[in-house]
């Protein structure tokens, strides 16, 4: 358990660095005139990623749950890889990226790196990581409950992102 800690904390320490990016990505997109779509989702999005976090550690600690050699270490793998995703898609937006949705009118839309290949990158690496970072340590209760919500929250989400980007002018 000791270093399922240690991943769920520097998960943790990932996100914290992906809020200073945003940061300073929203006050580059905004100086250009840039506006915010969606904001009221945006509490329960951070909620739902602290809830999945603080529930890694909860589940396994509680429940007893065992790292189960044959699960977890494919587990962490995926986990790892929707971390490299994530950051492919950081790095391809540049100065556009944001935890929040705010596009710049006329700004062109991004068809480089992972975008080539889908429209939301970004939410594939979501989405794996909240089922993969769970079953590192055989918390499926957690895997389960924050894929479900999720997925409600991302229904959300993409239509908010897609709506917003139909002001942007295509690659």
């Amino acid at each position: 358990m000791p270093w399922y800690v240690l991943l769920v904390l520097a998960v943790a320490a990932e996100r914290v660095a992906e809020l200073v990016v945003a940061r300073r990505n929203a006050a580059w997109t905004l100086a250009r005139a840039g506006v915010e779509h969606g904001r009221g989702h945006y509490p329960v999005m951070v909620a739902l990623h602290t809830g999945l976090l603080a529930c890694c550690l909860l589940e396994p600690a509680l429940a007893d749950r065992p790292f189960l050699p044959a699960l977890g270490w494919p587990m962490l793998a995926l986990a790892l890889l929707a971390q490299a995703l994530r950051w492919w898609c950081i790095t391809t937006l540049g100065p556009y990226w944001n935890t929040r949705v705010i596009v710049v009118p006329g700004a062109r839309l991004v068809g480089a790196g992972p975008y080539r290949f889908l429209r939301h990158p970004n939410y594939l690496a979501v989405v794996v990581e909240i089922a993969a970072l769970p079953l590192v340590h055989s918390a499926w209760l957690t895997a389960t409950a924050f894929t479900v919500a999720n997925a409600i929250l991302l229904t959300v989400r993409v239509r908010c992102e897609n709506a917003a980007l139909t002001h942007a002018v295509p690659a």
